[in-house]
C-alpha cells in the first residue's frame, strides 16, 4: 500500500469516528429533551407535594388554635359585668349566643371543612363576621360548600333543636307545660309562666310585674353584705323580681339564702345548680315561684349574721340543712326542680305553711323526702293545703314521699318508681287524697306497702282520712286507705282534676330539670358530687363543686354556656379526631412524595 493510499485511510477512519461520536451527541441530547418534559413533571410534583404539605401546615395551626378557642373564651368572654338589674336582659341573651356560636362552631366547622375541601378555609371570611349577625351569617364566612353549611346548621343549630324539641314536648297532657311550652317565643314573655301554676299553690305571683334580674355573678362571699348581680343580691330585695341567668353556674353557698316576697327563680335556659351551706329559706313570706333548678348536698350552717333585705341583717341560729325549707309562708310554687343529697330533708314545710304546689320535680338519694307540718301538736298545720303532682320520686329513696302532719294533702298523678320503707306516712290525723298516682313497689317483700301511720296505732288511725282513687299498683304494691270517705274533707284535699294513671310516664317525662335523665344510679341530680342521704346514713364529702353543660344541653341555647361550670367533654374528643385527620393528611402527603423520588433518578 503506497503512502497515498494509507493517508486516504486515516482520513476516512477519523471522519468515520468524528460521524460515530456526533450521532452518539444527537442521541444523548435527543434522549435529554425526551426526559426533561419527564422531569419537569415530577419537579412540578414535588413543589405541588411541598405546597401541599405547607397548606396543611397551615391548616393544621389554624385547627389547632381553634380548638383552644373555647379554653380562652370561656374564661374571658363569658365573664360578663351587668348592671344587677339589666334593662334588656333579652339582648344580653342574643349576645351570649352569638358567642356560644362562635366558641362551638368553629372547631367543628374547621374540621368538617379539612375532611371535605382539605386545602380551603377560609378564615378572613369567617373572621369578618364572628362579631355579629345571626348564625347563617356566621356560618356562611367559615364555608363556600352550600352543602357543608346546611349540614352543619342542621346538626348544630341550637335554637333550631330547641324550637323542634318545644314542638315535640307540647300537648303532653300536662297542664302545666302545655300552658307555656307550646310557645315557641316563650323566652320572650317568661313571665306567662306564672299563668300555668296548678293545684293549692295556683296565683303564686311570684314576681310577675317586676324587674327582670339576670344574675351574673356565682359566688356568695359576704351573705351580710351580698355583691350585686349575685343571687343572694336579688333574693332579699323587696320589690317583685323575675330571676334569670347569664349562663350555667353552679352556686355554692355560704350560708342558708333567704328570700323576700315576690320572688322567682327561672332558670330556664341555663343548667344551676344551687348547693352548700343552708340552701334555699323561705320564712314569712308569700309568692314564691322556683322552677327549674338543681338543689343538691345542702348541709347545715348558721350562728352567723345575713342579710334578709337591702336593709336588714338578722342574726340566725343553725339551720337544718334542707334542700328547700318552708316555714310560716304560702303561696308556694316550686315546678321542674331536681332535688338530692341533703343532710335533712329535701322540702320541709311546717309552722302554719300552706297554699303550696310541689310539680313536675325529681326527687333521688335521699333518706327522708320531703315533711309536711312542724310536729302533732301544732295546731296552725291543721289548715295547711299542698298540692303533689306530676313529680318523679326516683333512684336511692328511702321514706317520706311525703310524711304528712295534720292538714289536707292532694298527691295527683306521680310517679313513685321505688322506695325502703314507705312512700306516704303520716300522723295527726292529715287527710290524704291520692289520686292517678302509680306506685311501683320494691323487691323487698316486707316493704310493698304504700302506706305507713307513724307511731300510731290502728285504734287511732282507722278514722282518718286517707283513700286511693283509680292508682296504678305495680310489683305487689298495697294502698291501706282509712276513714269513712267523707266528701267535705277530701273537698280540701282536692286541687286538680286527675289524669289517668295510664298516662303517667307521658305526664311526668319531664320530671326535674329540663334535660336531666330521668334516672340513673350514679345520682341524678347532681353530677360531679358524691355524697350520701340523711340521718341514718352518713354524709359522704362532696368530691367537687361544679357541674356538667353537655347537658342535655337542649335548653341551654337561650344563654350559651360556661361560666363557673366546666368545658363540655366535646373539646377534647375533637383535638383527638384532628390528630386522626392531621396523621392522615401527613401519611398522604409523604407518601406522595416519595414516590415522585425515583423518577427524578431516571
Amino acid at each position: 500500500m503506497t503512502a497515498d493510499q494509507e493517508g486516504i485511510i486515516n482520513k476516512q477512519g477519523t471522519n468515520l469516528t468524528e460521524r460515530i461520536s456526533e450521532n452518539r451527541r444527537c442521541q444523548s441530547s435527543m434522549r435529554i429533551e425526551r426526559v426533561k418534559p419527564q422531569i419537569s413533571r415530577n419537579l412540578a410534583h414535588f413543589e405541588c407535594s411541598a405546597s401541599m404539605k405547607l397548606s396543611n401546615g397551615r391548616i393544621l395551626l389554624i385547627c389547632l388554635f381553634a380548638l383552644f378557642i373555647p379554653f380562652t373564651i370561656e374564661t374571658t368572654a363569658f365573664n360578663l359585668s351587668l348592671p344587677h338589674q339589666h334593662p334588656d336582659p333579652e339582648a344580653v341573651a342574643e349576645d351570649v349566643k352569638r358567642q356560644d356560636l362562635y366558641i362551638h362552631l368553629f372547631p367543628r366547622l374547621c374540621l368538617l371543612q379539612w375532611r371535605i375541601q382539605p386545602h380551603f378555609i377560609d378564615l378572613p371570611c369567617f373572621l369578618s363576621n364572628q362579631t355579629g349577625g345571626d348564625s347563617n351569617r356566621i356560618l356562611s364566612g367559615f364555608c363556600s360548600s352550600k352543602a357543608s353549611v346546611s349540614r352543619v346548621n342542621a346538626s348544630l343549630s341550637r335554637r333550631s333543636l330547641f324550637s323542634i324539641e318545644e314542638k315535640d314536648q307540647c300537648q303532653t297532657g300536662n297542664p302545666i307545660d302545655d300552658c307555656w311550652r307550646c310557645d315557641p317565643d316563650w323566652a320572650s314573655n317568661r313571665q306567662r309562666l306564672a299563668d300555668c301554676a296548678i293545684g293549692f299553690g295556683q296565683g303564686s305571683l311570684g314576681g310577675r310585674g317586676g324587674q327582670i334580674y339576670v344574675v351574673t355573678d356565682s359566688s356568695d362571699h359576704d351573705p351580710a353584705h351580698p355583691t350585686p348581680g349575685t343571687l343572694r343580691y336579688a333574693v332579699i330585695q323587696v320589690q317583685p323580681l323575675w330571676i334569670i341567668f347569664s349562663s350555667d353556674m353552679a352556686i355554692k353557698l355560704k350560708h342558708e339564702l333567704i328570700f323576700n316576697s315576690f320572688k322567682t327563680i327561672d332558670g330556664r335556659g341555663a343548667n344551676v345548680h344551687i348547693t352548700g351551706n343552708g340552701c334555699i329559706t323561705l320564712q314569712f313570706v308569700t309568692h314564691i315561684i322556683i322552677h327549674n333548678i338543681h338543689v343538691h348536698h345542702c348541709k347545715p350552717s348558721g350562728n352567723t349574721n345575713i342579710a334578709s333585705s337591702p336593709t336588714q341583717v338578722v342574726r340566725r341560729g343553725e339551720s337544718d340543712g334542707d334542700g328547700i325549707s318552708i316555714y310560716g309562708s304560702q303561696k308556694i310554687w316550686i315546678d321542674h326542680c331536681s332535688l338530692s343529697y341533703c343532710t335533712d330533708g329535701l322540702i320541709d314545710a311546717i309552722m302554719g305553711s300552706t297554699a303550696i304546689t310541689i310539680s313536675n320535680s325529681h326527687f333521688a338519694h335521699h333518706d327522708e323526702v320531703m315533711l309536711l307540718g312542724h310536729n302533732d301538736k301544732y295546731v296552725l298545720d291543721s289548715g295547711m293545703q299542698v298540692t303533689i303532682a306530676f313529680n318523679h320520686f326516683g333512684v336511692g329513696l328511702v321514706q317520706r314521699m311525703p310524711r304528712c302532719r295534720r292538714g289536707y294533702i292532694h298527691v295527683v298523678n306521680n310517679d313513685f318508681t321505688a322506695w325502703e320503707m314507705y312512700a306516704i306516712g303520716g300522723s295527726a290525723s292529715p287527710t290524704i287524697n291520692s289520686q292517678g298516682n302509680r306506685y311501683t313497689a320494691p323487691a323487698d317483700d316486707n316493704a310493698k306497702e304504700v302506706t305507713k301511720r307513724v307511731d300510731t296505732n290502728e285504734g287511732e288511725w282507722a278514722d282518718w282520712n286517707w283513700r286511693t282513687d283509680e292508682d296504678m299498683l305495680v310489683n305487689g304494691a298495697f294502698f291501706v286507705p282509712s276513714g269513712a270517705g267523707l266528701s267535705a274533707q277530701y273537698g280540701k284535699a282536692s286541687s286538680v282534676e286527675p289524669r289517668s294513671a295510664r298516662l303517667i310516664t307521658q305526664l311526668t317525662m319531664n320530671a326535674g330539670v329540663f334535660g336531666d335523665p330521668r334516672d340513673d344510679s350514679g345520682g341524678t341530680s347532681s353530677p360531679g358530687f358524691s355524697g350520701a342521704g340523711t340521718n341514718d346514713t352518713p354524709t359522704t364529702a362532696i368530691q367537687g363543686t361544679g357541674a356538667s353543660g353537655g347537658d342535655g344541653d337542649y335548653f341551654g341555647m337561650i344563654f350559651g354556656s360556661g361560666s363557673s361550670l366546666p368545658p363540655p367533654p366535646t373539646s377534647i374528643s375533637l383535638i383527638f379526631l384532628s390528630l386522626l385527620i392531621i396523621l392522615a393528611i401527613s401519611t398522604i402527603t409523604n407518601n406522595g412524595a416519595l414516590l415522585s423520588f425515583p423518577l427524578l433518578s431516571l
